[in-house]
């Protein structure tokens, strides 16, 4: 028996040795060396994400997926690399929200003050759409160009709610629900036709708050007057000749003419390396000195694992994962901060608490927590970043939403019309309190009022707690209400205005790390075994620019194909949503 086991215990070492020289090896072969003359390559029509999970459904789902912070880092990297001359973007609809466009503004901005040429182009701005999206993206490069055939879809924003009340009186479905106050507005698309005047209210500040924010960065960009730029967006969209003549774009050109001109500006051709397989090869900034804990929580927040949702198209927040990186984070001595990463519409209130206790027990621990909010950290996702040190958010970060929804649907009357009926027996006076065949008793429905009190009283006294405001202070600015993070800020819900370049500045103040030291941020929890890097490595699957597999291809149109009626069994509340801090849902035109 120990003859045994000492020969397996030699066969694992000998493996763990191979496998570490394979490792190498491919590393070496990984890493090309990289041209002496580059010019920065970024697509922004292809799919960006926040996070990219590395389960097995993701890992096919999402393989060509490149996140925002890939692209923050390369020009990071690219910014003091002598090698890289010159930034190109192809930018006419970024699959972005406003937060991550913002975010990809900043990088380029911060590149630009290396003094290297940003050129931005684009076949159309919207084609018969909206552009304003891709366009303000656009602006923050040195000059734009634009295909002849191409228009600028600059026509501002509208934000448009559905309305499923009346679907559900014709299918015999009746919403039983409340909500914690009047401006959480997720349990009004299934019980009003049309926008409440709070409703209405929230959502006009969002989208004139963003609208204001895009203007001002398309002035800042074109050196136009803002009064000059609203009047510009009255009169769009803006056809090729019309844009050139408005000063919207630098010039008319196809892709080949741009490369030509940015050719004849380098004085000789440079090779073209797209930013994931530059980063790739350079590898990622922030790699040594004190450690920076680096924790996503991204998606609906709910209780177990993090998961993959193909039906939502990404990544989930579950409590188990998400704690047990904050444990593993606060356990590691050499981390001296944690980075919170927050990109949710929220969910499970547990779920939500459970986080958070560890956000406080990690302060406890003497591990300063910094939040640094994407596009949308909203209800739960607010709960979850409640007791950080401090709270970064870009302008357009939709943000708050202090506030909870909860009950049922009835559909007893929807299994009279197609001929289904249930009958029931039961135990004890409550035990029929989740039934969707019978109501509420007046008792029943007096403990969900109670419980929506409690839980509305726990949020709003631990965003006091986390915030330092009264109760009360919290109580002015929640009631379920949602705010850009411009607002947010002025209203004390977030501190700073800024990406994860701001963030990891904050975390490095609260660890008492100097402004121009180096850090290393360490992601948690490790994403990649020695074994699953080689073989990526070795299998050519960590270049985002390769072609996508037959089979992930066929996977991705069949989920885009059924998403919708997935996600329409949703808000119709034929299934259960993500829980009872969720944020409302709508449509902004880009």
């Amino acid at each position: 028996m120990k003859k045994f086991l000492g020969r397996t215990l030699m066969l694992i070492g000998a493996w763990v040795v191979v496998m570490a020289i394979v490792g190498t090896i491919a590393t070496l072969m990984s890493q090309e060396e990289l041209p002496e003359r580059i010019v920065l390559e970024i697509d922004f029509e292809r799919e960006f994400a926040e996070y990219v999970p590395t389960d097995p459904l993701a890992s096919v789902l999402m393989e060509q997926t490149v996140s925002v912070r890939d692209i923050v880092d390369a020009l990071h990297q690219a910014a003091t690399d002598e090698r890289v001359l010159a930034l190109v973007a192809r930018t006419g609809t970024p699959r972005m929200g406003l937060a991550e466009i913002q975010e990809v503004r900043d990088a380029v901005t911060a590149f630009r003050e290396s003094g290297k040429p940003t050129v931005a182009y684009a076949e159309t701005f919207g084609e018969f759409g909206p552009g304003n999206g891709a366009y303000y993206l656009a602006t923050a490069f040195d000059r734009i160009y634009l295909q002849p055939s191409g228009d600028i879809g600059l026509t501002g924003l509208t934000a448009e709610s559905t309305f499923v009340s009346g679907t559900l009186e014709k299918l015999g479905i009746s919403p039983r629900m409340d909500h914690r106050y009047e401006y959480k507005n997720a349990l009004n698309m299934f019980t009003e036709k049309k926008y409440t005047q709070p409703h209405r209210e929230a959502t006009l500040q969002i989208i004139e708050s963003q609208f204001g924010q895009i203007v001002q960065g398309i002035a800042a960009g074109r050196a136009l007057e803002v009064d000059a730029v609203r009047t510009l967006v009255d009169r769009g969209p803006f056809l090729g000749k019309q844009a050139l003549a408005e000063n919207l774009v630098d010039g008319l050109a196809y892709r080949d003419e741009v490369q030509a001109v940015i050719n004849d500006d380098l004085g000789e051709e440079a090779e073209r390396v797209s930013v994931f397989a530059y980063l790739r090869r350079m590898g990622r900034p922030h790699n040594k000195g004190e450690a920076i804990a680096l924790i996503y929580g991204v998606g609906g927040v709910h209780r177990g694992k993090s998961e993959y949702s193909a039906a939502l198209s990404g990544p989930t927040m579950g409590s188990d994962s998400v704690s047990a990186a904050f444990r593993d984070a606060v356990q590691d001595d050499t981390v001296k901060a944690i980075l919170f990463r927050v990109d949710s519409p929220g969910g499970s209130y547990v779920a939500s608490d459970t986080i958070w206790r560890e956000t406080v027990r990690a302060k406890e621990a003497g591990k300063p927590v910094i939040v640094s909010m994407g596009n949308v950290a909203g209800s739960g996702g607010y709960f979850v970043a409640a007791a950080a040190d401090k709270i970064v958010a870009q302008p357009g970060t939709i943000t708050g939403s202090i506030g909870v929804v909860g009950g049922k649907m009835l559909t007893a009357e929807l299994m009279e019309k197609i001929g289904l009926s249930s009958d029931e027996v039961h135990t004890s006076t409550n035990a029929t309190m989740w039934s969707s065949s019978l109501d509420y008793t007046p008792q029943q429905w007096q403990q969900i009022t109670t419980w929506l009190d409690h839980v509305y009283a726990d949020f709003t006294q631990k965003v006091a707690q986390g915030r330092g405001l009264t109760q009360e202070q919290v109580h002015a600015v929640a009631k379920g209400r949602i705010w850009t993070g411009e607002d947010a800020k002025d209203i004390g819900l977030v501190d700073e205005l800024g990406g994860f370049p701001a963030a990891l500045r904050l975390a490095k103040q609260a660890a008492g790390i100097e402004t121009d030291a180096p850090v290393q941020v360490k992601l948690f929890p490790e994403q990649k075994t020695l074994v699953d890097t080689v073989l990526a490595r070795l299998q050519g699957r960590e270049d985002a620019a390769a072609e996508a597999s037959p089979t992930a291809a066929a996977l991705r149109q069949v989920m885009q194909a059924v998403r919708p009626v997935i996600q329409m069994g949703q808000r119709l509340g034929l299934w259960s949503e993500p829980g009872v801090l969720t944020m409302p849902h709508w449509e902004t035109a880009w």
